[in-house]
């Protein structure tokens, strides 16, 4: 076929033009290949794990642990209590807590964030329109078209990003578990103060009686001159001092079904029928201090402090070297104002490699990464003290309740040796052998010794209550499914080393 001599020099002219964006296309992709290649075997930099060493056994697990009782569950701990009504009230607070239900909207955010971040380094396109002037402001254009763009991700950029998405979201997950431990941990020792205040209250009850009983012996004494004005002070002194004490533990019974009315997401006071103070029997405890590590929501969330760390410190690394992807458009433009060829549209398309190379910034880029890895030291540092301030709580739990239930032991014999008096005096007032002040000082004896037990007894489950928040018990939350975290069930420490350039 003939075409024009001119015609055929363009023709020539475009193939050229075309060949050489070809070279120019190939030799950019080799580039950047190469530098990838050069820049990403850089060394590695040393492993770094947030690892801590614990002890094998607690120092102050004594009888605690050395008894054939049974296990003590950590996600039921609540149970070896023995209360149905206190088991009703832990659910419905799991259930319906604000803090509960607050942590796990933060779940669902972060789990949000994370689908965003692993969509950053995937291919992605976009459609836009704008009108431009030109230069010399003879003409205007409308211009609409399409943009992909697939950022590479290279040098550690996209495994730092997915490690700070991660953390992140397990960290969320981690409030979550704290969330429902401080919770369940609320609502056993709220209950346990209320059974303690209606215990108190009865026994107060009783003295108060025996106070106005004795009063009225006094004041017979006092009518037969056996007695003087003091002794009848005094009898009065104490009368008003028991009626006294009896408004503290009145008020703790209000506080005490207020806050469980708060836990549970309630505004009205909850009503509970009446029941005498938890028992807590013999128990085992089969928890280790490696446990903590696992279970203990301020040292995972010291865990996940350092994963983020050290993605931060990858990406503040990564940003030593160039930001590489593809990219390509689409465009449409349309002169809509000018002198000529009004409606006139024309398109192109291009398609080739993005690469941003920092070259000089006086040392910035460099400033971060010591920032970040001086970060990362300190996060490492962090999950150490949380290991330590884990196992010191948890220990010195141990120690408390163990004096605990040593002194529930002696104020038992105590009561009893009480009872025994209190029965003796009796004895003697129908002997006629002790009179009615007698008998009223006895038992007022008896229930100031039964206050104390049920103090006791109180302050052993407030130790137990103690001991396993220290530990981090609650139940799994069900609304979620965790992923694996570092340093599961294998004992596993996270891998916390920053990113680096991968070839």
């Amino acid at each position: 076929m003939f075409f024009p001599r001119s015609l055929r020099k363009k023709i020539t002219g475009i193939r050229r033009a075309f060949l050489e964006r070809g070279r120019q296309v190939r030799r950019a992709f080799l580039s950047a290949i190469s530098l990838t290649l050069a820049v990403g075997c850089a060394p590695p930099l040393p492993n770094v794990k947030p690892d801590v060493n614990v002890p094998q056994h607690w120092s102050q697990a004594t009888s605690v642990t050395a008894t054939d009782a049974p296990v003590v569950d950590l996600r039921g701990w609540w149970r070896a209590f023995g209360d149905s009504q206190l088991d009703r009230l832990v659910d419905a607070a799991l259930a319906e807590n604000l803090d509960v239900q607050q942590a796990q909207q933060r779940i669902v955010a972060a789990r949000a964030l994370q689908r965003r971040e692993r969509a950053a380094y995937r291919p992605s396109l976009s459609a836009k329109t704008e009108s431009n002037p030109t230069p010399d402001s003879s003409a205007s254009y409308f211009q609409a078209g399409f943009d992909a763009q697939w950022e590479l991700g290279l040098f550690g950029r996209s495994e730092s990003d997915g490690k700070i998405a991660r953390a992140d979201f397990e960290s969320a997950e981690v409030d979550l578990q704290a969330a429902r431990a401080s919770v369940v941990a609320e609502v056993a020792r709220t209950y346990v103060e209320l059974r303690g205040a209606d215990q108190r209250i009865a026994a107060f009850e009783r003295i108060v009686e025996a106070q106005r009983e004795k009063l009225g012996f006094t004041k017979t004494r006092e009518h037969a001159q056996l007695a003087s004005a003091l002794d009848v002070a005094r009898v009065e002194s104490d009368l008003a001092q028991a009626e006294t004490a009896a408004i503290e533990p009145r008020l703790t019974i209000t506080r005490s079904r207020q806050q469980l009315a708060l836990l549970s997401g309630r505004a009205e006071s909850i009503a509970l029928s009446d029941g005498a103070q938890p028992t807590l029997g013999d128990l085992r405890i089969e928890q280790t201090p490696a446990d903590l590590l696992r279970t203990r929501p301020d040292i995972r969330r010291a865990e996940f402090a350092v994963l983020k760390a050290a993605g931060e410190a990858g990406l503040a690394r990564a940003d030593l070297y160039p930001r590489l992807g593809l990219g390509g458009a689409l465009t449409y433009s349309s002169r809509i104002s000018g002198t000529t060829r009004l409606g006139n549209t024309n398109s192109i398309f291009s398609i080739g490699p993005v690469i941003d190379i920092p070259l000089f910034d006086w040392g910035a880029r460099r400033a971060v990464v010591d920032a970040r890895d001086a970060a990362l030291q300190a996060a490492l540092l962090g999950y150490r003290q949380a290991v330590l301030e884990g196992v010191a709580e948890v220990e010195i739990a141990l120690a408390s309740l163990e004096q605990q239930r040593l002194r529930v032991s002696s104020d038992t014999r105590s009561l009893a040796a009480q009872k025994n008096a209190s029965a003796a005096t009796a004895t003697l007032v129908h002997l006629q052998l002790a009179d009615g002040i007698d008998n009223s000082d006895a038992k007022i004896a008896l229930d100031q010794a039964a206050i104390e037990s049920e103090q006791a007894s109180e302050a052993r489950n407030l130790a137990f209550i103690a001991l396993y928040k220290a530990l981090g018990g609650a139940p799994l939350a069900d609304m979620t499914q965790t992923t694996a975290a570092p340093g599961d069930s294998q004992g596993q420490a996270i891998d916390a080393r920053p990113s680096e350039p991968q070839p």
